[in-house]
């Protein structure tokens, strides 16, 4: 498939592919899909061998949000029936974080729900963030609290935190559909933030929310020129007593030819399969591990994962190995250098061209809702149940 085989030069090369390319292979059929994978593993093996990162989430905060993103179960209004708890202290941060660590997890990642965090919400974060590194010195640890402001990406950085996760999401196009009470560009300015302060950026996107294909590659493309070191890649849970409560419109197939699409445009990041992969890929978990070479481990924020076991028995059987933490995640050219350059745009990393645009033609059949697949956690962070790791 002369396609695949252009996608599979240009990734080697970390050359950007064309808008026309990028939705060609949203476009493939069923069929393809095979070689789709294989393409785009030929490209996730050139930069990251058969490595796994594995990444571990600690909701410092749950619940009670002032945002109004629709996909979210901790927004405002929210109906879902979630744990809602204020801060977790530094030393329970610690001991949830401590789970993950045990079961392989390379880096902790340390949420809250929010708009962005209040200084004293900073303090409280840094304090965290030197509990768990006086615990594991040799842990990453990445900070997800929201918008930020003026100097507390510094401040972060100083407390020991190694990157920021802030996603955008959706396209600049259809983001006011999905959040009003912040803008797009409210977001690309909180990781321009995070990367002035010299923390690895971690932004991506969450897929299934009723966008197009264009608008998919729209997202991906602008994460691309933002050129975070870590893409995660999400899949709408339709949580219910959201707005999107209804909205299954993802299959396995699906997931895959996104997953390959974002390898082809970010082929030298660090591709995470994040939420929803339980529910949406199902028994074709395995298959994603060949264009992603980042998942979590255990259970998201609100809702449960599957047993930390059974991923790294996932892992083991598909014929990857755990990333340890005596290793570097990062290509080296995408590693900092000593003088504070950030090593990531020798070659590859041109702004897209005028390729036209064009959506895939006809509608994928939505199938039907599976709200038997969601259960919302109730255990770990929060509670007086052990975590899932």
């Amino acid at each position: 498939m002369d396609l695949l085989n252009t996608l599979v030069d240009k990734g080697l090369r970390r050359e950007l592919p064309t808008r026309e390319e990028a939705l060609a292979v949203l476009a493939t059929s069923d069929d393809e899909l095979l070689d789709v994978v294989a393409a785009a593993g030929k490209v996730r093996r050139q930069w990251f061998g058969r490595r796994v990162k594995l990444n571990y989430l600690v909701n410092l905060k749950s619940g009670l949000c002032p945002e109004d993103c629709s996909y979210c179960s901790q927004r405002l209004g929210s109906k879902a029936e979630i744990l809602k708890y204020t801060w977790l202290k530094p030393d329970e941060a610690s001991k949830a974080a401590a789970a993950g660590v045990a079961g392989g997890a390379k880096r902790v990642c340390l949420v809250a729900s929010g708009r962005g965090p209040t200084d004293r919400d900073v303090d409280r974060v840094s304090k965290t963030i030197e509990a768990i590194k006086g615990r594991h010195g040799d842990v990453e640890v990445c900070a997800c609290l929201g918008l930020l402001s003026e100097g507390q990406a510094d401040r972060l950085k100083s407390a020991g935190a190694d990157a920021y996760n802030h996603n955008l999401n959706t396209s600049e196009a259809t983001y006011g559909d999905i959040t009003t009470t912040h803008t797009y560009a409210d977001r690309v300015d909180t990781v321009q933030r995070a990367q002035a302060a010299g923390l690895s950026a971690c932004s991506g996107l969450i897929a299934g929310m009723g966008e197009s294909d264009a608008d998919l590659v729209d997202v991906v493309f602008s994460l691309r020129e933002l050129d975070p070191d870590s893409v995660p890649v999400n899949f709408l849970i339709p949580m219910e007593g959201t707005p999107l409560a209804g909205d299954w419109h993802l299959t396995p197939q699906r997931c895959l030819r996104i997953l390959a699409m974002v390898r082809f445009v970010c082929p030298d990041a660090e591709v995470r399969l994040a939420g929803g992969r339980e529910v949406h890929l199902r028994s074709m978990q395995p298959l994603a591990l060949h264009l992603v070479n980042s998942i979590f481990l255990g259970d998201y924020l609100t809702s449960e994962g599957q047993a930390g076991q059974t991923d790294l028995d996932m892992i083991a059987d598909a014929g990857f190995e755990v990333e340890g933490s005596d290793t570097t995640t990062l290509p080296g050219h995408r590693v900092p250098s000593p003088d504070g350059g950030c090593g990531t745009h020798a070659g590859g990393c041109a702004p897209c061209g005028d390729a036209p645009e064009a959506d895939a033609a006809g509608a994928p059949e939505v199938p039907p809702a599976r709200t038997d697949l969601v259960a919302v956690r109730r255990r770990g962070a929060g509670t007086d149940i052990a975590p899932n790791a």
